[in-house]
């Protein structure tokens, strides 16, 4: 089956998001993509906005920067979404450009390890668990949602170096890869996520 879709990039003005939207679901695209760059504007309310002004169109984020963001913060969000309009959100997390972590604060040292936790938190949160987590970067105690999906939802997490790759492989279930990839590289993304996945079996 094929998908097509499309990414409104963040540069786009907020007060255009609706003529896109609307051009997207005319045109008989399946999705329509945003992510989240300092200091555009938030993806999950331009989420929110895009899928009440359609009611068949696809919408995914990709993706939610996790230094920036508290992992209880995410998952309320993407639930959220997902009871409103389920089955037609999609969202990833990632490292976010290093560079504009580090603008607010938020670089973390060790992105991998945060990545690992937040991605453990994020999915046991969304499929109803009560946690208490003391991770590196990660910290909850007794923290659950209380409107947690219907289902728990498919997260993506974006990766480019092998061990992100891999590890995308081993806890996420699906990976943004970057406009820039090469077929080479491609082919090389798809043996670490492999390898990931084969790990976790």
């Amino acid at each position: 089956m094929t998908i097509l879709g499309v990414t409104c990039r963040p540069e786009v003005p907020p007060e255009r998001l609706k003529e896109v939207v609307r051009a997207a679901e005319d045109g008989g695209l399946d999705e329509l993509w945003l992510w989240e760059d300092c200091f555009w504007g938030g993806a999950a309310s331009a989420a929110a906005a895009a899928l009440a002004w359609t009611s068949r169109l696809r919408v995914g984020i990709g993706v939610l920067p996790v230094p920036l963001r508290n992992v209880a913060l995410t998952a309320m969000e993407t639930a959220m979404l997902h009871r409103l309009f389920p089955g037609r959100v999609t969202v990833g997390v990632g490292h976010g450009v290093q560079s504009w972590m580090e603008q607010v604060g938020a670089r973390a040292e060790s992105p991998l390890t945060l990545l690992r936790e937040y991605l453990d938190a994020l999915r046991a949160l969304l499929r109803g668990e009560r946690l208490t987590v003391h991770g590196r970067y990660v910290h909850l105690d007794d923290v659950a949602l209380g409107w947690p999906p219907a289902t728990a939802p498919a997260i993506l997490a974006a990766a480019t170096g092998p061990r992100t790759l891999r590890l995308s492989g081993e806890l996420a279930d699906g990976t943004v890869l970057d406009s820039s990839t090469t077929p080479g590289q491609l082919r090389s993304a798809r043996e670490a996520i492999d390898a990931g996945r084969a790990a976790c079996r």
